[in-house]
């Protein structure tokens, strides 16, 4: 049987070692003869799975004393509604850098219930998608938060140095490429990431959130999406997604048996250079974005002769290499690499590209 690679953007592929564990508990968890599914969220057993897993993605991401970490529903999307209801009351407006769907999503719903302003967007620099710097003087030091999303997953675009926001909230949505490298969690005043990339199954999301940005609330924000609310009730005001909190345990269990996010990092930069210099070999295939905002986590290409595309992912799929089809916005391929993909599947997805190449040209 040929091996399978998932190179689905998300819901994406989840470590081996993790589903098979799921699977082996997943009628009799810790001898109860019942699934985890299947138990109070408020139990004591539960409890310590929640508690667990908060503890392990600290260590990872070493998160400060003065920042909560909350586990909640709807992903990053419901993340756009609840960030600027929680935070609107610093001030009635937020800034923005606009790099892809991702933040230009986030900053519609922002739109709902405060004044944006747009401080920098992608610009083209010799037909290569290109990230302004932001600096301090760039931000209105009087509006209520910062946003920037440092991996566009649609766009293939990974901002690696954090902006400038002054005195300014800096809030980033990190749904793609989250605990792929170590980042300084200081410099944020929130960090919102969707669990369907690096942490775990759709429908959750991790927010982490400093302290003194709590009690900014709008009056009118629903109870279940209050931060404050959910730091006060441990995540729990309202009956959490615990099998995708239980399955994103295992998986920050996973990533410290690898050595942390040190480690994978150092990982994913070797599969991004593999795949990266197959793309710029030979001109058979064509990346768009300029070499310091290529993402590490989603690798997008275009064959240059597009009547190939479709050839393309048939090939491709009888040779086990999944999902590389890009989206529908901006077309051509794109790879999702992210901690759970095999360097052995980069190897595997650049030899099928070379034999392709050759048999196409």
């Amino acid at each position: 049987m040929t091996k399978i690679y998932n190179f689905s953007a998300g819901p994406a592929m989840l470590p081996a070692p993790v589903m098979q564990k799921a699977q082996s508990e997943f009628l009799d968890w810790q001898s109860m003869g019942r699934s985890v599914m299947e138990i109070s969220h408020r139990s004591q057993e539960y409890i310590a799975v929640a508690e667990t897993a908060e503890q392990d993605l600290r260590e990872l991401l070493t998160v400060p004393d003065n920042y909560k970490v909350l586990f909640a529903q709807g992903g990053g999307r419901g993340q756009f509604s609840a960030l600027p209801m929680n935070l609107k009351m610093r001030a009635d407006s937020a800034e923005f850098l606009l790099t892809g769907s991702w933040s230009v999503g986030a900053l519609k719903e922002a739109s709902k219930f405060l004044k944006t302003n747009v401080v920098g967007e992608i610009v083209m620099q010799d037909g290569l998608s290109t990230v302004p710097s932001i600096t301090a003087a760039q931000v209105d030091q009087k509006s209520a938060y910062f946003h920037y999303c440092s991996n566009e997953t649609v766009d293939g675009i990974e901002i690696n140095n954090i902006p400038d926001s002054g005195d300014v909230p800096l809030v980033v949505d990190m749904s793609s490429n989250i605990l792929s490298r170590p980042i300084d969690v200081s410099r944020f005043g929130v960090i919102y990431a969707g669990a369907q990339k690096n942490i775990g199954p759709s429908g959750l999301s991790v927010v982490i959130v400093r302290d003194d940005l709590l009690n900014f609330a709008m009056p009118e924000t629903p109870t279940f999406l209050h931060y404050k609310t959910m730091a006060d009730f441990g995540s729990m005001y309202n009956t959490p997604p615990t099998y995708s909190w239980y399955l994103a345990g295992l998986v920050f269990k996973w990533l410290k048996e690898q050595g942390g996010v040190e480690s994978i990092a150092q990982t994913n930069a070797q599969k991004a250079a593999l795949l990266y210099d197959c793309i710029d070999e030979n001109g058979f295939y064509l990346n768009k974005v300029h070499p310091d905002f290529r993402s590490k986590m989603n690798v997008t290409f275009h064959l240059t002769n597009t009547n190939l595309d479709t050839t393309f992912i048939k090939e491709s799929e009888q040779a086990g290499l999944t999902a590389l089809k890009g989206h529908r916005n901006v077309g051509g391929m794109r790879a999702s690499i992210y901690n759970a993909m095999p360097i052995e599947g980069v190897h595997a997805l650049t030899k099928f590209m070379r034999d392709f190449a050759r048999r196409h040209k």
